[in-house]
């Protein structure tokens, strides 16, 4: 019997949609343990070029087969694929499996630019099939309770959005520090977090204008060639807000990081903070004059939530999901920070 038919055999089987995994490195393989424990996938092909890789993501999928690339693991017969590699394949690999009609979970950026990321949405739709980015804080309990606050309309109109994310420590792999590879430095790895909760917290407002300050090394810098390790923002939106961001690498932060979003609103504020610099423990309280109100706080196991969410919409059956179009202006918004 040969391989395409032992796996529609396999498949017949079962009624969990097959995924294949491919990059397994710490965040791949993170990502894939958490959608395995909703029961509602399964594995059926890991792939990375890196044989210890494989065979430590081979543990949460003995039998799933491992392969060393992409191109193989198109080979085989799978309904998504999660995308975990460096950023510059993110887009050209998430259209290759859409075309083939398998549905995607991607790592961001889901594209280095505005262009590339309406290209991957245009082949989401056309294959009407399930796309989805790892933007996972909002999945925090913390970014919930906020964005509850904003949704009942107990800040009233929200007119300052303060945000922040300083990482005391750089990545450890070196085409983070090429932009051609990475699409930018410390904006693009963690400020495109900051753009998305802040467009997410207040519903999806439109950005207006954009004006920016890039540093490297301690000095402005306006070189495209140069990951900018220290970065900040202003954003002015549609509704009047104005949103403040200063994200970095390396920084001395005193701790290992200081994340923050604060919203500023006719009726009160409200929060959101990492707690002794950890980088997954989050408060989030409700401002009301010098008083404060906690909403959320530790422990919340939020790091996998939205992969699982993915996985679980999959075997539901949905397919494209227009809601997707709002990674579009948090693109544009980048690509304005960038002067691009």
């Amino acid at each position: 019997m040969t391989d395409a038919l032992l796996e529609r055999s396999r498949r017949a089987a079962t009624d969990k949609p097959r995924i294949g995994f491919l990059g397994v490195g710490w965040i791949g393989r993170h990502r894939m343990e958490a959608m395995l424990a909703t029961g509602a996938v399964e594995a059926s092909v890991i792939a990375d070029p890196s044989d210890a890789m494989r065979a430590d993501a081979a543990g949460l999928a003995p039998e799933a087969p491992r392969v060393g690339g992409f191109d193989a693991l198109l080979e085989h017969d799978l309904d998504g694929v999660v995308i975990a590699t460096p950023s510059a394949l993110h887009a050209e690999q998430a259209r290759r499996a859409l075309a083939r009609g398998m549905a995607v979970f991607c790592q961001k950026p889901l594209g280095r630019t505005e262009a590339e990321v309406r290209e991957v949405i245009d082949a989401a739709r056309r294959a009407d099939r399930l796309l989805a980015v790892d933007l996972s804080y909002r999945f925090t309990e913390a970014a919930r309770a906020v964005r509850a606050l904003v949704e009942a309309g107990e800040l009233g109109r929200v007119h300052a959005v303060d945000l922040t994310f300083h990482n005391a420590y750089g990545p450890d792999k070196p085409w983070f520090y090429d932009p051609a590879l990475s699409g930018g430095g410390c904006v693009m790895d963690l400020g495109v977090h900051l753009v998305d909760l802040a467009l997410w917290l207040l519903g999806d407002a439109t950005v207006t204008d954009v004006s920016s300050h890039l540093f490297a090394g301690g000095r402005l810098t306006d070189d495209p060639r140069v990951a900018e390790d220290y970065a900040v923002a202003t954003l002015t939106l549609d509704t009047g807000a104005v949103v403040r961001l200063a994200c970095s690498w390396r920084l001395p932060a005193g701790q290992d990081a200081v994340i923050s979003a604060n919203l500023y609103g006719e009726r009160g504020g409200a929060g959101l903070r990492n707690v002794d610099g950890s980088f997954y423990d989050f408060t989030a309280e409700q401002f009301e004059g010098t008083a404060r109100r906690v909403l959320a706080s530790p422990p919340d196991e939020w790091g996998g939530r939205a992969a699982a969410d993915w996985a679980r919409r999959l075997a539901a059956g949905e397919r494209f999901d227009p809601g997707v179009e709002g990674l579009v202006p948090v693109a544009r918004a980048l690509d304005r920070i960038y002067r691009r």
